[in-house]
Protein backbone atom coordinates (compact mmCIF):
# COMPACT_ATOMS: atom_id res chain seq x y z
CA UNK A 1 0.00 0.00 0.00
CA UNK A 2 1.36 3.94 -1.20
CA UNK A 3 1.02 6.12 1.58
CA UNK A 4 1.80 10.16 0.96
CA UNK A 5 1.84 12.64 3.81
CA UNK A 6 0.10 15.46 3.26
CA UNK A 7 1.77 19.04 3.09
CA UNK A 8 4.57 19.66 6.37
CA UNK A 9 4.23 15.49 6.90
CA UNK A 10 7.05 13.38 6.99
CA UNK A 11 6.60 9.56 7.03
CA UNK A 12 9.23 7.89 8.82
CA UNK A 13 10.55 4.47 10.14
CA UNK A 14 11.78 4.72 13.34
CA UNK A 15 15.10 3.05 14.63
CA UNK A 16 14.23 0.50 17.21
CA UNK A 17 16.29 0.66 20.67
CA UNK A 18 18.64 -1.80 21.58
CA UNK A 19 17.13 -5.12 23.56
CA UNK A 20 20.35 -5.51 25.58
CA UNK A 21 22.45 -3.41 27.57
CA UNK A 22 26.32 -3.71 27.38
CA UNK A 23 26.44 -5.54 30.25
CA UNK A 24 24.02 -8.45 28.35
CA UNK A 25 20.49 -7.75 30.69
CA UNK A 26 17.80 -7.79 28.17
CA UNK A 27 15.26 -4.65 28.28
CA UNK A 28 11.60 -5.63 28.33
CA UNK A 29 8.96 -4.12 25.77
CA UNK A 30 7.73 -2.53 28.74
CA UNK A 31 10.66 -0.48 29.92
CA UNK A 32 12.22 0.17 26.21
CA UNK A 33 12.19 4.32 25.67
CA UNK A 34 10.32 5.26 22.56
CA UNK A 35 12.99 5.36 19.65
CA UNK A 36 13.68 8.93 18.55
CA UNK A 37 15.57 8.27 15.59
CA UNK A 38 14.03 7.54 12.34
CA UNK A 39 14.53 7.16 8.52
CA UNK A 40 12.59 8.94 5.95
CA UNK A 41 10.28 7.06 3.90
CA UNK A 42 8.07 9.39 2.32
CA UNK A 43 7.69 13.25 2.33
CA UNK A 44 4.85 15.63 1.90
CA UNK A 45 5.02 18.47 -0.81
CA UNK A 46 5.63 21.24 1.57
CA UNK A 47 8.55 19.52 2.82
CA UNK A 48 12.09 21.39 2.48
CA UNK A 49 14.77 20.10 5.03
CA UNK A 50 14.42 16.74 4.56
CA UNK A 51 14.08 13.83 1.72
CA UNK A 52 13.77 10.01 1.63
CA UNK A 53 16.40 8.13 3.04
CA UNK A 54 17.40 10.98 5.91
CA UNK A 55 17.94 9.54 9.25
CA UNK A 56 16.46 12.20 10.96
CA UNK A 57 15.97 12.84 15.42
CA UNK A 58 12.42 13.67 16.38
CA UNK A 59 11.25 14.90 20.01
CA UNK A 60 10.59 12.15 22.27
CA UNK A 61 6.67 12.52 22.23
CA UNK A 62 6.40 13.82 18.46
CA UNK A 63 4.22 12.41 15.88
CA UNK A 64 2.03 9.85 15.52
CA UNK A 65 1.96 6.29 15.59
CA UNK A 66 0.69 4.15 12.45
CA UNK A 67 0.90 0.69 11.11
CA UNK A 68 1.13 0.42 7.34
CA UNK A 69 1.44 -3.51 5.80
CA UNK A 70 2.23 -4.94 9.38
CA UNK A 71 5.43 -2.14 9.89
CA UNK A 72 5.30 0.86 12.07
CA UNK A 73 5.95 4.49 11.07
CA UNK A 74 5.54 7.83 12.69
CA UNK A 75 4.17 10.59 10.92
CA UNK A 76 5.63 13.99 12.28
CA UNK A 77 5.15 17.35 11.45
CA UNK A 78 8.48 19.01 9.72
CA UNK A 79 8.98 21.11 12.64
CA UNK A 80 9.04 18.25 14.95
CA UNK A 81 12.32 17.13 13.37
CA UNK A 82 15.24 18.20 15.27
CA UNK A 83 17.82 17.29 13.16
CA UNK A 84 19.58 15.07 10.31
CA UNK A 85 22.44 13.17 10.40
CA UNK A 86 24.68 13.91 7.03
Amino acid sequence: MAFKPLMDRVLAEPMETEEKTESGIIIPDTAKEKPQQATVVEVGNDVELVEKGDVVVFEKYAGNEIKIDDKKYVILKEDEILGKFE
